[in-house]
């Protein structure tokens, strides 16, 4: 057994510089499949983090990440460590029985008309040749309008709402510490409202995610507390994340205007093409597991308490993956799982929703302009964001030829 990790490479993940897309962590996937970093391993290669992703004897600590950001208690620690990720294995596998219920194929898919209307809609505002905005036009308030008609907001709270929503997503920000009152203030706000369209899905159900809920806690004991935090957590993984993978969706295509002709020609390429933007430049940069007991894995030994992170970029472009895996290709039909919904316990079970909206906007916005351009300063967020995206994308979008 190997129990040293003394001769792999080190990143210093803590470096404001670093960032999990470097050509760096590219070229030393191809030595070995793992390095070390001042918090823990970086796994590098598909084969072993898809492996561990599914791993049991691995999972979230909420705690310790919380902790990390000195942060030790109040509204924010209290629904992070509770949240669907983070409980206990029993809780987590009852909740997630609990939760598919809600997020049925069937649910998911009675919201497409009504994301393509809101796409279609949001495309219209944006002037041909004229430089938009795209993250505040188009990319922000998609998705939180979706997730608005999925939870049952009514169309007039819709813009307090993404306020708000806005400000909970920013919980994976490197600046989580500096942070946290604007983070705090929105959980607990949004508490108060989610628990006012609990109290209204309870007298009046609807055919929402709540109303279901709402469901699931009468027929199978969910505690009141229970049901706030799934919505709460529903809230969080349904908009800030979707709106920075639309931001790099947009931004990879005008490095590829060739692709965006593509999708243009043939709409029926929507699906692989949001396959492809999510392998090629997924906003969850990684995946961060937690080792719950002493394990061995691959001749390494890996203590208990280990933190071991995936970096999606590296693992999504494993050329023993995903053949041609270092080019951006949307006609591409790939064999293997991408990292960037996790897997096993933890997969996402926001897959569905989060494809049916990026498809339905690439599908909106290829049909009306041609290829979009950067049109000035991009605003990133810092490269080593374990949820990374554009904060401000300027584009210009031609007329379609």
């Amino acid at each position: 057994m190997e129990t040293t990790t003394s001769e792999a490479p080190f990143f210093n993940t803590f470096d404001p510089e670093f960032t999990f897309e470097s050509d760096e962590l590219q070229r030393a996937r191809e030595s070995t499949w793992y390095a070390t970093t001042p918090a823990g391993l970086l796994v590098l290669r598909h084969a072993e983090a898809w492996e561990l992703a599914r791993d049991p004897r691995l999972g979230h600590d909420g705690q310790k990440y919380m902790e990390l950001h000195g942060i030790t208690d109040g509204p924010l620690y209290d629904w992070f460590t509770h949240m669907l990720s983070q409980v206990n294995p029993t809780d987590h596998d009852r909740l997630r029985k609990l939760v598919s219920k809600a997020f049925t194929p069937r649910r998911v898919e009675t919201l497409r008309a009504f994301a393509r209307a809101s796409a279609q809609h949001l495309a219209e505002r944006i002037t041909p040749g004229q430089p938009c905005e795209f993250i505040e036009t188009f990319a922000n308030p998609l998705p939180a309008r979706v997730i608005c008609e999925a939870l049952g907001v009514p169309t007039e709270d819709h813009e307090w709402f993404r306020h708000y929503s806005d400000d909970i997503g920013l919980v994976f920000n490197s600046k989580l510490a500096a942070l946290r009152p604007r983070v705090e203030a929105a959980v607990v706000h949004l508490t108060e409202y989610v628990d006012s369209l609990i109290t209204r899905r309870t007298a009046q159900p609807g055919d929402d995610f709540i109303s279901a809920l709402v469901a699931a806690r009468q027929d199978d004991h969910l505690s009141e507390d229970e049901l706030r935090n799934l919505v709460l957590t529903l809230i969080f993984a349904g908009h800030d994340q979707v709106t920075c993978q639309l931001g790099r969706a947009l931004a990879t295509f005008t490095d590829h205007p060739d692709q965006w002709e593509l999708l243009s020609q043939n709409p029926a390429l929507a699906a692989s093409a949001t396959d492809e933007v999510i392998r090629w430049c997924p906003s969850s940069q990684a995946l961060i597991r937690y080792a719950f007991e002493d394990i061995e894995f691959r001749g390494l030994a890996i203590p208990a308490g280990t933190m071991i992170m995936v970096s999606n970029p590296a693992a999504n472009r494993d050329p023993r993956a995903f053949p041609h895996g270092d080019r951006f290709d949307i006609t591409a039909q790939h064999e293997s799982h991408q990292l960037a919904f996790g897997g096993g316990l933890h997969r996402c079970l926001g897959i569905m929703l989060t494809r049916l909206e990026i498809s339905e906007a690439l599908t909106a916005l290829a049909d009306r302009f041609g290829a979009p351009t950067i049109s000035g300063p991009v605003r990133w967020r810092p490269p080593g964001a374990i949820i990374y995206g554009a904060d401000s994308l300027p584009l210009t979008f031609p007329h379609r030829p």
